[in-house]
This record gives C-alpha cells, sequence and structure tokens, in this order.
C-alpha cells in the first residue's frame, strides 16, 4: 500500500534514510536529524513531500520529493530525491508502486516530468528504472554547491549588495 506521509512516520523516515545511505554506501554523509525532517516536512513551510510504501502495515519503503519547474515547458515538475525499499522487501512491487503513484501524481498536479539521479554503479536500479519507461539524461551533467563553497558564494554576493 501507498500513501503519503504523515508527521508520526518521521522516526520511520530517519530508518529508511539511514538504509538508504548505507546501501548508497553513503552512511557517513548521513546526518539528518528527526527535528530537521519534521520542520521540513510538516511544518510552517515544507520543503518536501514523501510517500510510503507499506507491507503488512510495516513501513518498508518510502520516495522524497519535491517540486521543481521547467522553464522550457512553462510546467511544474517533480525531482524524486529519494526511493528506497528495504533490502528485504524488494522484488514485492514497492519501489514499482512508489514511483506509479509518484507519477500518478504528477500527472494529477499537471506536471511536465518527474526527474531523478541515480549512482553510475546502481545497476539493479538503472534497469528498474528503464523497464518503466524512464531516460537517462546523459547530454547532463549534475553540479552541486555546498559546504565552503556555498558559504564563499552567499558571502560574494552579499558583499556586492549596496
Amino acid at each position: 500500500m501507498i500513501r503519503p506521509a504523515i508527521a508520526t512516520d518521521v522516526p520511520t523516515i530517519a530508518r529508511l534514510i539511514r538504509g538508504l545511505a548505507e546501501y548508497e554506501r553513503l552512511a557517513h554523509a548521513c546526518v539528518v536529524k528527526e527535528e530537521q525532517l519534521a520542520q521540513h516536512l510538516f511544518g510552517a513551510r515544507p520543503y518536501a513531500e514523501v510517500l510510503m510504501a507499506e507491507d503488512a502495515g510495516r513501513a518498508v519503503g518510502f520516495a522524497l520529493f519535491f517540486h521543481n519547474y521547467s522553464t522550457f515547458r512553462g510546467q511544474p515538475g517533480l525531482y524524486l530525491e529519494d526511493l528506497f525499499v528495504e533490502p528485504e522487501y524488494r522484488g514485492r512491487g514497492h519501489g514499482k508502486a512508489l514511483l506509479l503513484a509518484l507519477a500518478a501524481l504528477a500527472v494529477e498536479r499537471q506536471c511536465a516530468r518527474v526527474e531523478w539521479s541515480v549512482l553510475n554503479w546502481n545497476e539493479p536500479s538503472i534497469e528498474f528504472y528503464k523497464k518503466l519507461g524512464a531516460v537517462p539524461m546523459n547530454d547532463w551533467t549534475s553540479y552541486r554547491l555546498t559546504g565552503d563553497a556555498l558559504l564563499a558564494a552567499a558571502r560574494a554576493a552579499n558583499e556586492k549588495k549596496p
């Protein structure tokens, strides 16, 4: 069963995020706190939404997503930040159900597309996405501004203010 997350799901979402970090070999980089999730998902200004996958009443997967915007299409889109199903529950259709529910939500909200990134080494996920009809954006490279570089850019912007 797929359902929207509610505020009481925050500890479970945090657990699933840590599981994803382990799977992606990035546990060392996972510093999320439940308080942050509660504020950012269910606070006065939510930054993202979550769909939960349940199996026999137990949350076994999630999809965290947020809106983006296509200037060329003149339409909103959805960006899937994370999709994760616990290893022991894979192969039961939960990942597919999460993606299909997200696609239905995108259509309902008149979005032009759903986009996401996948680690290059994650062949099982890449094959899964291709089977659903997703295509890689091979002409694009993702960039990220974070940490000291982000702070330096913000300082530079503030220095230029009159």
